[in-house]
């Protein structure tokens, strides 16, 4: 019941099969990219850059138009693809999809604004920056919010002149194939070429000799190895990988209140965003009557059926592996906690509480809908051990001190700190996350200057007695 690549022998070709999340039952099977195509896609893709780059960039913003359109003319059966493959329900598949037109469009805007800067130099010479695209762009996206995501990299990339060269994820790749032929109609050929596959394809990809930048949004692992390879082939890194976040719930906030902000953190879809909340430390003034209500409220998501599953038994596993080492370690689940009977990949909205600060509930990426709560003496406590942690996504502070909310904005070490609201901001916001988290703007205006490089231009004036055809007065040129 998940994406698993495999053998098929009568071909000798790798394929990946598809298992709906809900049902367990077979969605389909493509092959995987093998290494021949993978290379004449990198080719192909190096052909169209010249052309490409050429084009006046209010016409690479009309070609982002055009895919906006079609995008939306393909939104019903996206979003279908993306509920059958990832679990995902159609109505919030599409709410994804609306996402990426908008993207899609606010990048054809940004596009042909996108600018260098005059420099100050002598009065009688001209100075400035010119931005170019960096070349042929390997993008590798996630499963967990898949059109969205693959909008904003390849629209970025490709209205600054970039050429693309993209691998969803092996866990929607009939999605990722459609996506990409939809998209691709509004660009001249091999502008956008999508290849199917899983890890193999993506490390192949970012080996590559003619890559010249690599975008990639999925686990830290992945990315740390992507980092390693572009040390022995120059390409630009962007990457923003797996996270942490603290939610940190001072002593002067309504508890209740502040239980559903945990719960719209920790359970919106399924716990499968890359800034979910995945710890919570509670001040031990409200601790009870938070607690109270965090439980209370991921009984009422079990008992409705809300919960989408995850994306496959895989991913399951791997989050239960993590709830049973806390429940071993001392930690008690007072919702959820345990893997349900019948077919498909569902896990219930859990709560841990008494969790402690050594367990991996605590330390680790989960990606589930698991709220594991630690109490803390102070805000003191709590902000030192929000802090803490290899990664640096994001993080939450739900207090009603100004003095604390600027301390927290001061101590936090991650890209995004949002005090009061866990998910939210102003369109165009883009972050830099840290550590393991990963580095580069990965969304908003900034991730135009990510696909693009520099160059200085000097003009001095010709020597004295220069004409305009190049030639010294009394002399030829």
């Amino acid at each position: 019941m998940s994406a698993i690549v495999h053998r098929v022998h009568d071909r000798d070709k790798e394929v990946i099969l598809i298992r709906d999340p809900r049902t367990g039952e077979e969605v389909g099977s493509l092959p995987e990219a093998e290494p021949l195509a993978i290379r004449r896609a990198v080719n192909a893709s190096r052909a169209a850059l010249q052309l490409w780059a050429a084009t006046p960039p209010a016409e690479r913003g009309a070609a982002l138009r055009a895919a906006a359109r079609a995008l939306e003319g393909a939104a019903s059966a996206l979003a279908e693809l993306n509920s059958r493959e990832t679990g995902r329900p159609v109505a919030e598949a599409k709410e994804g999809i609306a996402a990426g037109i908008s993207t899609l469009e606010q990048y054809a805007e940004l596009g042909p604004l996108h600018r260098g800067h005059s420099l100050r130099g002598h009065p009688l010479a001209s100075d400035y920056t010119v931005a170019e695209p960096r070349g042929v762009a390997v993008v590798l996206t996630p499963w967990n919010d898949p059109v969205a995501v693959t909008c904003g990299l390849i629209g970025a990339a490709l209205v600054t002149g970039n050429t693309v060269v993209h691998k969803p994820s092996e866990r929607c790749p009939h999605l990722g194939a459609m996506l990409g032929d939809v998209v691709a109609a509004a660009f001249p050929p091999d502008v956008l070429i999508t290849l199917t596959g899983g890890s193999g394809v993506g490390a192949l990809l970012t080996e590559q000799a003619g890559v010249d930048v690599v975008a990639h949004v999925g686990s830290s692992e992945a990315g740390a190895r992507i980092s390693r390879a572009s040390n022995l082939t120059g390409a630009h890194v962007i990457r923003e990988n797996g996270g942490n976040d603290p939610l940190l719930v001072d002593e002067d906030v309504d508890p209740v209140w502040a239980a559903e902000q945990a719960v719209i953190g920790a359970f919106s879809n399924s716990g499968q965003i890359c800034t979910a909340v995945e710890r919570i430390y509670v001040h031990q003034a409200i601790a009870e009557p938070f607690c109270a209500a965090l439980e209370k409220a991921a009984r009422r998501r079990n008992r409705d059926g809300s919960l989408a599953p995850l994306v496959d038994v895989r991913m399951r596993d791997a989050v239960h592996r993590q709830v049973e080492e806390a429940l071993e370690s001392g930690a008690r689940a007072v919702e959820g906690g345990a893997v349900p009977s019948g077919p498909g990949a569902f896990y219930p909205a859990t709560v841990l509480l008494d969790c402690t600060a050594e367990m991996a509930i605590m330390t680790e990426e989960t990606f589930g809908p698991v709220a594991p709560v630690q109490v803390v003496d102070s805000f003191d406590e709590g902000l030192r051990l929000a802090a803490k942690g290899r990664y640096g996504l994001a993080a939450t502070v739900l207090t009603g001190s100004i003095a604390h909310a600027q301390q927290a904005i001061a101590a936090l070490p991650v890209g995004t700190v949002k005090i009061n609201e866990v998910f939210g901001g102003a369109p165009g916001g883009a972050a830099q996350p840290r550590g393991d988290s990963g580095h580069g703007f990965g969304y908003g205006p900034e991730l135009l200057d990510e696909f693009t490089r520099v160059k200085v231009v000097h003009i001095a004036a010709p020597p004295a007695g220069t004409n305009a055809g190049g030639t010294t007065a009394g002399g030829a040129a």
